[in-house]
Formats: structure tokens, sequence, C-alpha cells
């Protein structure tokens, strides 16, 4: 029988026997081998067999910090991810104020969403078109593609989900002040500084022509930022580089009329930073020339003219020439995620509420992360008897410190805010604050009634905060809930979470908890701003370095395709005052052997970083 003939046959045994689970026939021959593979398909398959290996659906709307980053750890094959996103890009948002400017490219801060998804070992596609309704009750999400994307921007369609993941991040947050979105630039996406970038020298190229006044020049090149947080203090910085570094050797003629000008609706800018690097920003600014009006509140903006109301000025309004206006001032919620929040009872909210598993209340298939969420931490007090009964496991109507040692734990872990509190109160055991509600006692002889037990806890509630709406917090959240979605199936068998206290057993899993890891706040002239988790403060220019070491850093990792050109660019900037870092390093408590420990090989570093990068332009050219 020749291996034609063979194959032949076993290809009608399976045609006749459809039903067969599997089957495979080996037919090894002098110099060669057939396999013949058949697998359940057809009528006489089995569906539960078929149900068992149809992959879950999860759906993930947006590609910024929180979505990218749960795509980067999503591993679990059991799932088929759908992205679907009108930007087909992650961009590295921190330095978005550098792309203005063109201190960063932009294509140095961004990666493409296909590169990732390619990436990937797992079913992952991606979709460039925007969500314009979420439908929870059918698990739903009605999409259309961009207006470049399609040929009349009404193509609408339909996904079905089985997990759907909101990342869709905000948009600028304008108070419905009137004339903003007509005439204001914002800074929340890289064509957003690119277009400021454009405006910057379409200002300076304007107020060059001889046929203006010097009433319109200076008009012209006053460029006017709203909003004091970090966003709005690092292009103010970036912004006054940019002029007086460069752009008053290409426009010698308009040096006298640029003004920069700050406004802030509060008595400080850098609010959410410690008062020492609010007070430096403030003072460095003072000494650039930046015009910081604090206590502005801007009323309305018309094409040429900014109308502020200065607090604690009865009321009145003063009008602002400019030729420029960049609106950094918080963030607002997207209209689908507003009609979302309507249909589930959360219209009241800024964001989304969601547990503290990410899981948007009252929708147990749904996630969201990222600036379009907020986490609604449950309150001790709502839960009190629940504690009190779980912990009183002898039923004794009172509780001891033995007793309430033993839940302690899952306390901490399922209320933050309990170990917050005693962190903040300088205790050391939670005996402490039992005993300081009942009195001057010794703490193995305490037991507590309710009432007790309720005052003891009556003011740990107060210490909730809600996380900042940074790229921290959402890349921290993407990567958890991918974790959850990697060991969903085993945590459903064995439960890692904190006890129930409502109900019986254990949640699946820990709840999220935020890891601050510091922020950075570059103010210009090579000189940064760094508040970093133990009350650590740097301010100056040994700051600025480990900025541009973070930036190494990211290169190295390729996050957010930060490439190594842009490095090496900030290479000059970095060697002119890293001589100057070790005297300054040095005066501190470190001591010289430290500071020639640590600084050496960091500079050893860069050289062979440096030699190794020229040496690669060589090869190329």
């Amino acid at each position: 029988m020749n291996s034609l003939s063979l194959i032949k046959r076993a290809s009608r045994y399976f045609d006749d026997y459809p039903s067969l689970a599997k089957l495979v026939v080996v037919c090894t021959i002098t110099g060669g081998g057939y396999v013949a593979y058949a697998d359940a398909s057809g009528t006489g398959g089995s569906p539960s067999v078929l149900e068992e290996i149809k992959k879950k659906k999860v759906v993930v709307l947006g590609t910024g910090w929180a979505g990218t980053s749960f795509l980067k750890k999503l591993d679990n094959p059991s799932y088929d991810v759908q992205v679907i996103s009108p930007r087909n890009y992650f961009a590295f948002t921190p330095l978005l104020p550098s792309v203005t400017c063109g201190t960063v490219e932009a294509r140095s801060i961004v990666e493409p969403i296909r590169s990732i998804v390619r990436k990937k070992n797992i079913d992952v596609s991606y979709w460039e078109a925007e969500c314009f309704k979420i439908d929870a009750e059918n698990k739903k999400v009605h999409c259309r593609p961009n207006p470049d994307s399609s040929q009349n921007g009404k193509e609408e369609f339909v996904v079905d989900y089985d997990y759907l993941v909101i990342a869709m991040g905000g948009r600028p947050n304008t108070f419905n002040t009137p004339g903003v979105v007509e005439n204001c630039n914002f800074l929340k996406e890289v064509e957003d500084a690119q277009q400021i970038r454009q405006s910057v020298i379409n200002s300076f190229e304007k107020a060059s022509l001889p046929t203006l006044s010097d009433e319109e020049r200076k008009r012209i090149l006053h460029f006017v930022i709203v909003g004091g947080g970090p966003t709005g203090v690092e292009f103010a910085a970036e912004l006054h580089d940019f002029v007086n570094e460069d752009l008053v050797k290409l426009y010698p003629a308009a040096k006298d009329f640029v003004k920069i000008t700050l406004l802030e609706a509060s008595d400080h800018i850098l609010n959410m930073f410690d008062k020492r690097i609010t007070d430096f920003a403030e003072s460095k600014f003072q000494r650039d020339g930046i015009d910081m009006k604090l206590g502005s509140m801007v009323v309305k903006v018309s094409d040429k003219e900014i109308s502020t109301k200065v607090r604690g000025n009865s009321g009145e309004i003063t009008t602002i020439p400019y030729g420029m206006v960049v609106w950094s001032t918080g963030i607002g919620t997207h209209p689908v995620i507003k009609d979302f929040m309507q249909k589930i009872g959360q219209s009241n909210r800024r964001a989304l509420a969601t547990d503290e598993w990410l899981r948007v209340e009252g929708c147990d298939s749904i996630y969201a992360l990222g600036d379009c969420a907020t986490i609604n931490q449950r309150k001790v007090m709502e839960d009190i008897a629940a504690i009190f009964n779980k912990a009183d496991k002898d039923n004794s109507g009172t509780l001891t410190v033995k007793e309430f040692r033993e839940v302690i734990k899952d306390i901490c872990e399922r209320y933050p805010q309990v170990e917050l509190y005693l962190k903040n109160k300088k205790m050391r055991d939670i005996a402490d604050l039992l005993k300081m509600a009942k009195g001057d006692v010794a703490k193995e002889a305490i037991e507590l009634n309710i009432e007790e037990f309720k005052k003891a806890l009556s003011e740990v509630d107060s210490q909730m905060k809600n996380h900042p709406a940074t790229a921290q917090v959402a890349a921290q959240q993407g990567t958890y809930l991918a974790n959850c979605f990697n060991r969903m199936e085993e945590a459903e068998k064995n439960p890692e979470g904190p006890i129930r206290f409502r109900e019986e057993g254990r949640h699946r899993f820990r709840p999220f908890r935020y890891k601050h890891l510091g922020q950075f706040a570059p103010l210009g002239g090579e000189q940064a701003a760094a508040q970093l988790p133990g009350d650590w403060v740097s301010i100056g220019r040994s700051s600025q370095w480990l900025w541009y070491s973070q930036a190494s850093q990211l290169a190295h990792q390729g996050v957010g395709g930060f490439r190594l050109d842009k490095t090496f660019r900030l290479w000059k900037g970095f060697q002119s005052h890293l001589s100057s870092s070790y005297q300054q390093v040095a005066r501190y408590s470190f001591g010289r052997i430290i500071v020639h420990t640590l600084l050496t090989p960091l500079w050893q570093c860069w050289n062979n970083l440096l030699s190794y990068h020229r040496s690669i332009t060589n090869f190329v050219e």
C-alpha cells in the first residue's frame, strides 16, 4: 500500500466518524513521514467541550497609561482581547511639555499600539475607533471609526464583551468657562504639543512683520498659561528656556516684547508638592521674570483678551491682552463616561466609582481605571458591626486585644485607612488604639463592647484620600488588574484576599494599593524639584540629573518608545553641571568617600554610553 492511498483512507475514516474527539495517525516511511490529525467538529462534536475551550472576550477602551500597562502585563491565553481607541499609540505624557518647545521630538515619546500587540503571545487585536455608548445590560459597546479612518465617519459597529476594561482617561476641564474651547490650546495629547509648538513659532514670525505697532507686538508675544499644576509649571519653564536660549537668537528684535504669565486660582503653584518645593519654584519664576498672578480665576476668554477675577478684590474683572493661551487646569469627564454614569446611577460624580478591586460599582464585569475612575474606598464605620461580630469569635459581646489581633491584618488590608491612622498617630500597636478608647488599662486586659469599639475607630475614616490623577497611579492600576486577570481561575479556587466581613469566605484578590514612588517637577534652567518617599525633598541642579537618569532608564527599557537619541541630547546639559553636583552633594552629610563611590561609576557609565552611541552613529553613517 503506497503512502498516498493510506492518507486517502485515513481521510475517509475521519469523515465517516467525526464524533471521535481526537485521532492522530503517524505513518513513517523511509526518507520522511506523514501525520494525519482530526479534531472533533461538526455534528458529532460535543457542545460542552466547545463551550469549555471558548475564550472570554475582553474589550479594552483606551491606550493611555492604564490601558497600555494592562495590555503589557496580561499574559493569560484564555482571553481574546480587543483594544479600541481613537489613538493608535501610547504616549509618554510627562514629556509633553518638552515636545512643545522641541526639547524632545514627538516621535521619541510614542510607541505604536500595534507594535505592543504584535509582541504578545495571546490573542490581541486593535481597532482605531472611538466608543460612544456603553450598554452594560447587554454587554455591548457601540463604536464608530475615526473620521480619518472611514469614508463618512458614520459606519457604526457593536462589539460584545465578557469583560470590559474602561481606560479612556479624561479630557481638559474647562469648568464651562466661556471661550476656552474656541480660543485656548490644551496640553493633553501629542497633537496638542505639536500645535502649541507651531503657534509659538507663528507668534514670533507674526511679531517680526514691519507693519505692526509695538503695542501689537507685545500682545502677540504675550504667552499666558492657565493652571499652576505640574503641567502648567513645566510648560512655563520650558517656554522660558526656549525663548531665552533659542528664539531670541533667531528673532533678536522681539526680545524686549516677550512676556510669560502664569495664572493660578489658588494662593500657590504646585500645591500637591511639599511647601519647600512650592517656595523654591515661586522664587525661581520671579527671578526668571515669569509673571505669576496667584488667586486669579479666569472668567472669560476672547480671541485677543482673557478676563480674570482676583480673589479678595471685590469681584473686580481684569482684562489681559494675549497672543496665545495654554489651558491646563485639571481633568474633566468624557461624554460617553457621563452618559454611562447616568445609566448606572452615578450622575453626581466627577468620575466612575469603583471598588477596591477596580470594578465599577453595580457592574461586576466592568472595570475602570486611570483618570476616568476613582476608587470609592469603603468606610470602616459602615461595616463596624460586621467587623465586631467577625472578630468576636466566642460571641461574648466583648472584644479582647487577642481577638482583635487575629483579624487586624485583614482589617488593614481591607481598610487601609486604619493603618494610615495608626501611622499618623504614631501608635506602635493596635492595642494602643483600643487603650485610647478604654482609658488607663493594661493593654492585654482591654475588653471593649460594641460602643467602645466604635469610639476607638470613630476617627479612622478621616484619613481616606482619593488617589491623584497621575500616570503613576494609572500605570499601577493597569498592572494590578492584569495580574488579577492572569490569576482569575486560580483565585476562584483559592481566594487570596482578606476576610469578607459582611459575607463568608475571603475575597478573590487583595485590594489595589497605590505605592507612591515620588514625583518630579522640572523648573527650567537645568533645575528641577523632586519629592520622593520618606519625606525626602531635593531641589536644584542636583535633582535635574535624577530626571536625566530616569530618562536614560526609559531609553534602556524602551518605555513609551523613548529613544536613545534623546538620552544623548540630554548629555550635554547633564555633563555641564555634573561636576558642580559633586561639590553640591559633598556639602551635605554624604561625605567625600560616598560621593566618590556613588558618582564616579555614574560618570563612567555615561561616558561608556556616549562612546557606544558614537560608535553606533559612525557605523550607520
